[in-house]
């Protein structure tokens, strides 16, 4: 059940962050849109394999992971009621940013310094890979933010 709570936290702050970036700019929120999705489709399935790892039925799984994803719809409409002011947007950006580096700086990145591989290097490198493709993801999503909210004006 440890794995259900700290689930339903994270996708609170998730919502938080979607309501917060509509709330400013639908450019915005579409970006932060397309960067949430991609972090948490893998992180909802790891999340579904280990409460069935836990013992859990698939049904019972299921439904306790649909329970922690309903909980990003009550962050999205806090996110949207106080996004409102462009100061507090600030503040609430710069502190889920910080949390989001928290966890992957405090809970991701010894997982993978203490991974034990046959092939340590073939092991760097697939981490190296998949961080830089992270990057590349989060950099094409800031360069053509603008082109993403000219096509919305326009289309």
């Amino acid at each position: 059940m440890m794995i259900v709570f700290s689930d339903t936290l994270h996708n609170l702050t998730d919502g938080l962050a979607l309501g917060i970036a509509f709330s400013g700019d639908l450019a915005v929120g579409l970006s932060t849109s397309i960067a949430v999705l991609a972090h948490e489709l893998p992180h909802e399935l790891g999340d579904f394999a280990m409460l069935i790892r836990c013992g859990m039925s698939y049904k019972g799984a299921l439904l306790w992971n649909l329970f922690a994803a309903c909980w990003c719809f009550v962050g999205l409409y806090i996110g949207l009621a106080i996004g409102a002011s462009f100061e507090v947007r600030q503040w609430l950006f710069a502190l889920i940013a910080g949390m989001f580096l928290y966890v992957s700086l405090v809970d991701m990145l010894p997982e993978l310094l203490h991974h034990k591989s046959k092939s340590p290097i073939a092991t760097f490198v697939g981490q190296n890979i998949g961080f830089l493709l992270g990057v590349a993801a989060l950099v094409a999503l800031a360069m053509y933010e603008e082109q993403i909210q000219l096509a919305i004006t326009l289309g």
